[in-house]
């Protein structure tokens, strides 16, 4: 940690309850649990430095009960107290239920920043008195007595504000470039569903044929699919047929994923594995997003960094499938963990197809509920590429590569920017929390202490 004298004679240092407005945790009896209401705010949504979207709610005649020791505001900093201890995320809504293993911090006015705050909880020397504080061995866990006394490094006010506005900008972008692939995978997945799954374009042309029999057939295209270019509504039969899965377009065929992709096609031999190895595993890939990239020499490799993957490919994680460990490789030069299933497509245009059919929910469902072997449930890399599909024609898979081509890449483009971003944030928190690097009142870089 850097000294006092580093940091400069404005700094000081406080114990956390000196620093605090309020401290609010939960202190009455149990609440109901409602489908809808007011939210609950538990643990397991505190994530990543946000708060994921609540899956709990409570009644609302509970809640004066319930948070009787104070209520959160929005701004407030809430921080996990075990399991995983420290996860931190900023409220944006003036009224939720904190559960247990949940603190909400807010700083006095004129003191500490809540945006500083939340940044300065989730740096290194901070994080790591935490754990010296804690206690437990399978579950750790601090107790809000020992939080209390955790000593904050506290700059003057103004350039809290500063530090809290530079980091707070990058973690904006990142939550923008996340709302945007959000969005541009779902526009990929509803195409993906109407022409794959429920056969939209074909039932109806097959309902406008059967109302008017004689009709050509770019009369019925017109009629049935007035937003799709002419050339693509063609491609689509105006009936169905019966095949091993139900009912499916007629002359589209009954299959698994095997028919479009190849699996786990390369490995690295003992031989030849590259001096620099830049690594993915399951734990830092979720739901279509790879959060980090792990770069080790040869020697120093784990054993299960051994699948080759090319831009492309996709991965779907194969240990506890449900949790969604799965993702699009977008660039060359990556090394997988042999929990992945690697499926390469056969074709450049079964791209999209390949990523959309392989981790599509209910798919990942049925993976999660094949899985078995205790504590790792599992599933074979075999029972990924056996998901059954309705492959049609490559014409009809062509028009939907140029269709969704560019929703994907634009979501591969907003996580690559988003990890640059990430990594700039990471790099700076450091230095600013510590007062390694110093800011001008106008925000710009001022000094960097020397050690």
């Amino acid at each position: 940690m850097v000294s006092e004298n580093a940091r400069g004679n404005d700094w000081r240092s406080l114990a956390l309850e000196s620093a605090m407005e309020a401290i609010i945790d939960y202190r009455g009896k149990s609440p109901r649990k409602t489908t809808s209401g007011i939210p609950l705010i538990t643990a397991k949504i505190v994530k990543g430095g946000r708060i994921l979207p609540p899956d709990e709610f409570i009644d609302p005649e509970d809640y004066d009960e319930w948070m009787r020791r104070g209520m959160p505001k929005a701004g407030d900093v809430v921080i996990t107290t075990e399991a995983p201890l420290g996860e931190v995320a900023q409220l944006d809504e003036s009224k939720v239920a904190l559960a247990q293993r949940l603190i909400a911090l807010r700083g006095k006015i004129g003191t500490l920043d809540n945006t500083f705050l939340k940044f300065m909880l989730q740096s290194k020397g901070v994080q790591d008195e935490m754990k010296s504080r804690s206690t437990g061995t399978t579950v750790s866990g601090i107790r809000q007595s020992e939080l209390r006394l955790v000593q904050l490094p506290i700059p003057p006010i103004d350039e809290q504000m500063q530090i809290a506005h530079i980091l707070g900008s990058l973690d904006d972008k990142i939550e923008l470039n996340r709302k945007m692939n959000e969005t541009l995978e779902a526009m990929a997945r509803a195409l993906f569903q109407s022409w794959f799954v429920d056969f939209d374009p074909v039932r109806a042309k097959a309902a406008v044929r059967c109302e008017h029999p004689r009709w050509t057939d770019a009369e019925v295209c017109r009629a049935a699919l007035p937003t799709l270019a002419a050339e693509i509504a063609a491609l689509f039969p105006d009936s169905f047929e019966d095949s091993e899965l139900g009912e499916i377009p007629k002359g589209w065929r009954a299959g698994s994923l095997s028919d479009v992709a190849l699996l786990n096609p390369e490995s690295w031999p003992r031989t030849t594995k590259p001096e620099v190895i830049r690594y993915i595993d399951l734990a830092n890939t979720k739901w279509g997003r790879i959060e980090a990239i792990t770069v080790y020499s040869k020697e120093d490799a784990p054993s299960r960094a051994q699948r080759i993957l090319r831009c492309g490919d996709t991965i779907v994680g194969t240990v506890r499938p449900g949790n969604g460990s799965y993702a699009l490789i977008a660039e060359d030069g990556l090394t997988g963990s042999t929990g992945f299933a690697v499926l390469r497509p056969r074709q450049s245009e079964h791209r999209e197809f390949i990523y959309l059919a392989a981790t599509a929910q209910d798919n990942i469902e049925s993976l999660a509920h094949l899985a078995d072997g205790g504590a790792y449930p599992a599933v074979r890399p075999e029972a990924v590429i056996a998901k059954q599909i309705v492959t049609p024609p490559d014409a009809v898979l062509a028009n939907f590569a140029k269709l969704t081509e560019p929703l994907i890449s634009r979501f591969t483009q907003g996580e690559r920017e988003s990890n640059t971003l990430a990594a700039l944030r990471d790099t700076l928190l450091p230095k600013l929390i510590s007062g390694e690097l110093r800011l001008s009142r106008e925000g710009s870089v001022m000094s960097e202490a020397k050690h």
